[in-house]
């Protein structure tokens, strides 16, 4: 199609300066979103690699237990019940919700994130894995969970901020953990490209994840 005049032309142009003025932010962290091709390994918004249904949880602390595998169906035979595989940047992993991890035959055990911060632990359960990755500067927007959420990065540095204050850790392995409710920003800091997964633990019957703008925050992350 042809362009008849300029008049187009310059409300393309006023458009697209626009568009390369906003900053850059992942547009949702959308966990309806299942992962597809290369969603979640290159720059962008966060997408889904696994979701289980748990019913109610046993009494006591809970923690979510990292794992890899050097194959996929090692991590199968090896996974107990309700835990996911996923295979992501090059590797496959085992995640797990339960109490502190243990060895599981043929797995590297990584980390035990927690314990999370479940204010109520009666009722069932979901829950929500995801990956993502962010370029130094690149936020999700400002959002809330119906549950606890917890990060686990393997690059890259992390920032949230919430109404509470902010919360920073850098480098590969390191976590983050946040309660129900309160308003988040998350943000990758530093200058190394982050990429990382996030646990949602939420009420079987509320969205795991709402958008909200009845919070603005007041930028506490740090710039490098």
């Amino acid at each position: 199609m042809a362009w008849t005049s300029s008049k187009p032309l310059a409300m393309l142009f006023a458009v697209l300066a626009l568009v390369c003025a906003a900053p850059l932010t992942a547009q949702a962290q959308a966990t309806s979103r299942e992962c597809s091709g290369q969603a979640g390994e290159t720059p962008g918004p966060a997408c889904l690699v696994a979701h289980r249904d748990l019913g109610a949880l046993p009494a006591g602390p809970r923690y979510w237990n990292i794992y890899t595998f050097d194959d996929r169906r090692t991590a199968e035979n090896a996974k107990p019940p309700n835990s996911a595989v996923v295979e992501a940047f090059g590797q496959v992993w085992l995640f797990d919700l339960g109490p502190k991890g243990h060895d599981l035959a043929g797995g590297l055990h990584l980390a035990d994130v927690g314990p999370l911060p479940l204010d109520v632990a009666q009722g069932e359960f979901s829950v929500e894995y995801l990956k993502s990755t962010f370029t130094p500067g690149m936020t999700a927007p400002v959002h809330v969970h119906s549950g606890p959420e917890a990060f686990y990065a393997i690059s890259g540095g992390s920032c949230l901020e919430t109404p509470d204050g902010v919360q920073v850790a850098r480098g590969p392995g390191h976590s983050l953990m946040v309660r129900r409710g309160p308003p988040m920003l998350l943000m990758a800091i530093g200058k190394e490209k982050r990429q990382g997964f996030a646990l949602i633990l939420h009420d079987q019957g509320s969205p795991p994840t709402t958008l909200t703008s009845d919070w603005t925050p007041k930028g506490l992350c740090p710039k490098d």
